[in-house]
């Protein structure tokens, strides 16, 4: 139901309005030059020019504060202009788009705060618009596909280009909820009809069911709100009931590839009779889902699984080592989708995907530290004449979700170690975004109790709107051409800054230790979030914080959000719980009281809209059966398919490599943020060049203080084609594949657990649908039982259908387990003259794996990798060996010549067969082993070679990254000019008064404010240095908290030597530009009067790492050691020209030691750092780096491998001016630098050769002693 405002036609009176346009100045207009391109290569309309200006309107500002906010807040002088006119275009085509009233705007709220922090008052309101001007000869059917391809109604509209009175939205005070007068007497037809007008996703039976119970337990009709519930409680989505359906008959096709489906269908039946031995449990998919599970538990295979009453994500117990000591800890990790929201919206289906994916670990109270993104698309290179009606066109969703995850999580603080996009056209019909992620934390550090009756529920963390209302029902549904134009409300825009507080709440033990359970608010909102928690609740809507007035009960009820969770407090320790939230800036209210009534009770406006028998709810709605046939597969095997000799060697290997499926991602996957929290062990991509995919991701457990060799693995398998062939085999070869993945990287097999994700077309009552899962739940289901690995955990989702149109039979499976960080290794090729052995994975005559042999070849390999011998590996998957030796070579460009023989196999489908790397020394014993064989010896020429055959790397690199350039460009255009500087050899510093500490460590204050998410990392750095840190959150919920703040930093300040501002994404780098939380609240007298007397009354230090060094760079700190206001032409940091995020490892090179931060380096010094920036452009006149050269200010510059600084894209990523990385204050005390040097430590990214720590933390402490 898409809920529409209503308007009171009397409005108070309206505060001060003002108007700005602010558009980039020509030289930074990159988001101008994209949309020109989309408009001519997308649309092929013939626009000449493009301006865009971002429109505020402001209400509640004075004069005096808005010519203060204009340059501070709104624009920054050196890259934008302002207007408080729109600029007049002769002929240009203009038109505005802004989000449609009630959707989350991270833009006009972070204004908001910046605009408090600016004046120490509350109330503004602020409205963004994005206004197009185009100039071109447009039709009037042009100017009509521009704005159908930039207005996705869904999320937004046209926007007026009037001036309004007034933002503030005077909403109607919301209506009682009506009872639904009759409907216990209505008669069948009467109740289809009223599901249909509603737009409900429960079926018939299910309304029955509720009309029976009102009629006969309750004598009364429901209330709306009541139903509304309902159908979210027993949506699809919250209660899996196409799971639960009872399967009363299965039949299966004789064939050749169907047997393996009935000798599993024949152990699963066997399996439940050995499981069910007291009680009759219906046969269903959920069933077949988890029967594994429960046989291997029961013969005692899963001593470390953790179980409890709570509903969060699949935990296990695991040993940690911190510091040399065992401590236990429990590992959550969990799989979530988001497709029918990010297929109807990209950005926000994509970012709350993600935010949902955070929501279930995070409600176990572990701190989610890692992610990894699996993805389904059609074709992304689709013309906008081919896409369907009623479709985004697929470029737009691939784009737009990539966008919207990356944001979230990189805001968020959430390292994504692996993204992986598959093509198929049965994405056309829905994409696929699944978002897996890890967390953990000390297992005494959580406690779990059931409620009892005079607790309380107590909601942290944001607000209630109307966007998210449905989603749980929405995303049950299949959908048509007309369903799309009604689901807005579906669709929510996260808030990862507010997320991220909840992580900071729930990493103190002081905290966890006081909730007794916990639940996120994922589909359903208070109905489910708080209505899961126990059996008896009252729930007081009238107490939940809203984002804005005019909500209903119903709304309240069901609306889901990824910030906010419900946490069973008792009674007495509610205000002191409260209170460790407002350390955290976070917003907690008491809104439910748990009762021994056994019912769900919800009241709004006094009077009770829900009151529903616990054990009603409990019954998930009515029993539906189903019969399932499971069909024949058609035509020749997969494998057959694929098996291609070889005839046209070069071609055929420069083929495989172009492939959709095959060819390169890093430009997808360098946008996400891969390196924050400092425990990424493997970099997503290998090697000196950084070429080489890694097959999965790793990272340290994320231990507050000391030092840890435990990191946790997780992988994934997949193949849409043969899943599409038989989705039993595709199911068995996905497990089989995460488990190899697994074991390449340096896992044991044995350590391993599952969770899987099944994603199938809309199966109504069609047995031959019902077939596919089926098979595949049975392929996955013998799998495990093979391998002796339980899946744990999963996520259905069956809505893959749009008219005739279905996704393909989708089950990825997520293996994880965990090993020390030295037995990791990756997959680029290490050394000349080594051999590559190839240990095969046979398979059987119906095609099923060789169980047998592949745990074999398991366990040879992981002898191999334990004993030292093993260089790298790699799991053999869609591209076969091509695939798999030209990915290990690029790493570091170490060719790869092909014995004779392997022809025979080089372009067939050897899943799951490893392929690894050795020196001549293991050779002998290893070709003793049943499997192996020498299919070839690395060497320094950079070329494949196979016979007298020969294709060069550059060329097998063209071919790999070729196919998605268009789509995921992977560096910005740029020259290849070198400009290097020379280097600054003067080492003084003035040294202004007393500096010894007399043995004391010295203090380091690291403010937090929101989005900052590297607080932890920088911490860490410091402290391993000798410092003492002080993490100081800011607090802005009311203007007292915000003065109080201010008092704080300031004696907190004066208590300190060193001020750190660490990275992040202040205020979502939004209103457009960063660093503005940072740089806003500084400009405060008082903290700036506290700055200058560290820095030059106390003979302090600052430093600034990424958005910490953009609010240096705003302040005025930098360059020029002073408090000051930006003019036009001061030097600054911008968005990279490539115009989106970039992550990867960079080369930076001393350039200056003018800084007590150098100490310990010498210039000329070079060092590997990550980075992870969207705004890390350096920008200064050639004049003004002249004078910067001259004074020593110089730091750092981006170097290629020869040390050279360079304009080259592919070594100076953002396109810094002259390089440039780094620079200091005029006498050294303030560092600003771009590059992660706190993201370091052993065993992190070591697949990335090169010396990652630069010891400006030691410098820095040692300045004072």
């Amino acid at each position: 139901m898409l809920f529409v405002p209503i308007y009171l036609t009397k409005r108070r009176l309206p505060m001060a309005m003002h108007r700005l346009f602010v558009r980039k100045r020509p030289e930074f207009a990159y988001e101008a030059d994209q949309v020109l391109r989309t408009l001519r290569e997308d649309l092929s309309i013939p626009a000449q020019s493009v301006t865009l200006y971002k429109r505020y309107d402001i209400e509640g500002l004075d004069n005096k504060d808005l010519d203060q906010a204009k340059e501070l807040i709104f624009s920054e002088p050196p890259v934008d202009q302002v207007f408080t006119d729109l600029p007049h275009e002769e002929g240009a085509f203009v038109f505005a788009v802004e989000y449609l009233p009630g959707q989350y705007d991270q833009g006009a709220d972070s204004a908001e705060q910046c605009l408090s922090m600016l004046t120490l008052k509350q109330g503004y309101q602020v409205r963004i618009a994005q206004v197009f001007s185009i100039q071109g000869p447009l039709t009037e059917d042009q100017k009509k596909a521009i704005k159908a391809y930039f207005i996705n109604p869904v999320d937004s509209r046209q926007a007026t280009m009037f001036l309004p009175t007034s933002l503030q939205l005077d909403l109607e005070e919301p209506q009682s909820i009506p009872r639904i007068d009759g409907f216990t007497h209505w008669n069948q037809d009467q109740v289809d009809a009223f599901i249909k007008e509603e737009g409900l996703a429960m079926t018939l039976a299910d309304a029955l069911l509720i009309q029976d119970y009102f009629k006969n337990q309750e004598g009364r009709n429901p209330s709306q709100t009541e139903i509304k519930v309902l159908d979210t409680y027993w949506s699809d989505h919250c209660r899996h009931t196409t799971f639960m359906t009872e399967l009363t008959q299965v039949t299966i096709d004789k064939g050749r590839f169907n047997s393996p489906i009935e000798q599993a269908y024949q152990a699963y039946q066997e399996g439940r009779k050995k499981i069910y031995t007291t009680k009759t449990k219906a046969s269903s998919l959920m069933d077949m889902a988890t029967l594994a599970t429960k046989e291997l538990k029961a013969q005692g295979l899963l001593g470390n699984l953790d179980e409890s009453d709570e509903i969060n994500a699949c935990t296990i117990i695991v040993p940690v080592d911190v510091d040399g000591q065992e401590e236990e800890w429990l590992l959550l990790f969990k799989n979530e989708t988001h497709n029918h929201p990010t297929e109807i919206e990209p950005f926000g289906g994509a970012a709350t995907c993600l935010g949902g994916c955070i929501r279930d670990p995070l409600s176990g109270r572990a701190y989610v530290y890692q992610a990894m993104r699996i993805t389904g698309a059609g074709d992304p290179r689709t013309s906008l004449d081919q896409t369907l009606a009623g479709k985004l066109p697929q470029r737009r969703i691939t784009q737009g979700a990539a966008k919207g995850y990356s944001s979230y999580g990189n805001q968020i603080g959430l390292a994504t170690g692996e993204v992986k996009e598959y093509y198929h056209p049965g994405y056309v019909a829905k994409h696929m975004e699944i978002g897996a992620v890890i967390g953990a934390v000390p297992r005494a550090h959580v406690r779990r109790e059931a409620p009892k009756p005079g607790d309380v529920v107590m909601l942290i963390g944001g607000k209630t709107g109307r966007d998210g209302c449905g989603g749980a029902t929405g995303s049950s549904k299949e959908h048509t051409m007309e369903s799309l134009s009604s689901c807005g409300a579906e669709v929510q825009k996260g808030n990862p800054l507010t997320e991220r507080k909840i992580q900071r709440l729930f990493r103190k033990p002081e905290v966890t230790q006081l909730i007794k359970r916990c639940n996120d608010f994922g589909a359903g909102g208070v109905s489910v979030a708080i209505g899961e928690l126990t059996d008896g609740l009252d729930i007081n809507l009238d107490l939940v914080p809203k984002k804005y007035a005019g909500l209903d009960g119903t709304e309240l009820a069901i609306s889901e959000s990824q910030e906010r969770m419900a946490c069973v407090i008792e009674k007495d320790k509610a205000d002191l719980f409260k209170s460790y939230c407002d350390q955290e800036n976070l917003e907690c209210t008491q809104v439910a009281l748990v009762t021994d009534t056994n019912r769900l009770v919800m009241h709004w406006k006094g009077s009770p809209i829900v009151d529903i028998s616990r054990d009603f709810l409990n019954t998930n709605g009515a029993k539906q059966e189903q019969v399932v046939h499971i069909g024949l597969s058609q035509g020749p095997s997969y494998f057959a398919q694929k098996e291609m000799p070889v005839t046209d060697f070069k071609n055929q290997w420069l083929s495989t490599l172009s492939d959709f499926n095959v060819g390169s991602q890093e430009g997808l996957l360098s946008r996400f943020d891969s390196t924050v929290g400092a425990g990424t062990v493997l970099m997503p991509l290998s090697g000196k060049y950084q070429k080489t995919p890694v097959q999965g991701m790793v990272a340290k457990l994320p231990v507050r203080h000391g030092q840890t060799n435990t990191a946790s693995v997780m992988t994934h398998g997949f193949n849409p084609d043969l899943a599409s062939w038989s989705p039993f085999h595709g199911a068995q070869f996905a497990i089989l594949l995460s488990v190899a993945k697994g074991v390449t990287m340096g896992a044991h097999r044995q350590d391993m657990y599952l969770t899987l994700q099944e994603y199938f077309e809309s199966l109504r009552q069609n047995p031959h649908a019902w077939g596919k899962p089926t098979a595949a739940l049975l392929g996955a289901y013998q799998a495990q039982k093979e391998l002796n690995i339980a899946a744990i955990g999963g996520k259905d989702s069956m809505s893959g259908t749009f008219m005739d149109l279905t996704v393909p039979p989708s089950l990825v499976s997520f293996a994880v387990a965990t090993a020390p960080v030295d037995r990791i290794i990756s997959p680029d090729l290490k050394g000349t003259d080594h051999r590559l052995i190839l240990l095969k994975l046979p398979r059987t005559f119906d095609e099923a794996p060789d169980w047998r042999a592949f745990k074999a070849n398991c366990d040879l390999l992981q002898k191999e990798i334990d004993e030292g011998r093993v260089y790298s590996a790699y799991t053999i998957d869609e591209g076969g060996l091509a695939e798999a030796i030209t990915k290990m070579a690029l790493g570091n460009r170490i060719g790869v010549k092909i014995d004779d023989y392997a022809g025979t196999s080089l372009f067939d489908a050897n899943l799951g067969s490893f392929l690894f790397e050795v020196d001549i020394t293991a050779v002998n014993h290893l070709l003793e082993k049943e499997g192996t064989q020498v299919i070839g010896v690395t060497q320094e020429e950079p070329v494949i070679q196979w016979k007298d055959q020969v294709i060069s790397l550059d060329q097998a690199q063209a071919a790999y990254e070729g196919t998605l350039q268009h789509i995921f460009p992977l560096e910005a255009s740029s020259t290849k000019e070198a400009c290097p500087l020379p280097l600054y050899e003067q080492t003084s510093v003035p040294i202004l008064g007393p500096k010894s500490l007399e043995g004391a460590k010295p203090k380091v204050l690291i403010p937090v404010f929101p989005g900052t998410n590297c607080e932890y990392d920088s911490a860490r750095t410091f402290e391993r240095a000798g410092a003492q840190t002080d993490i100081l959150v800011i607090r802005n919920q009311s203007i007292a908290d915000l003065e109080e703040s201010i008092q704080v930093i300031k004696s907190k300040l004066e208590a300190s030597q060193i001020l750190f501002f660490p990275g992040g994404f202040s205020a979502g780098d939004e209103p457009d530009g960063s660093g503005k939380f940072m740089a806003t609240l500084f400009r405060n007298p008082y903290l700036t009067e506290a700055l200058e007397d560290l820095l030059y009354q106390r003979d302090g230090l600052a430093l600034g790492i990424c958005n910490g060094f953009q609010a240096l760079i705003k302040l005025g700190l930098l360059p020029g050691g002073h408090v000051s206001p930006l003019r036009e032409d001061s030097p600054t940091l911008t968005h990279n020209t490539i115009g989106r995020h970039l992550s990867s490892m960079v080369n930076t090179k001393v350039i200056s030691t003018m800084s007590p931060w150098m100490s310990a380096v010498k210039t000329g010094d070079i060092f590997t750092v990550p980075i992870s920036h969207g705004e890390g452009r350096f920008v200064a006149s050639p004049d003004q780096v002249s004078t910067l050269a001259q004074n020593g200010q110089i730091a750092t510059q981006y170097v290629d491998y020869q040390g050279q600084a360079t304009m080259d894209a592919r070594f100076n990523p953002n396109q810094s001016v002259y390089a440039i990385e780094g620079i200091f204050s005029p006498d050294g005390r303030v560092f600003g630098k771009m590059a992660h040097s706190e993201r370091c430590g052993h065993g992190i990214s070591k697949n990335v050769p090169g010396n990652h720590h630069m010891p400006i933390f030691e410098s820095g402490v040692t300045y004072f002693k």
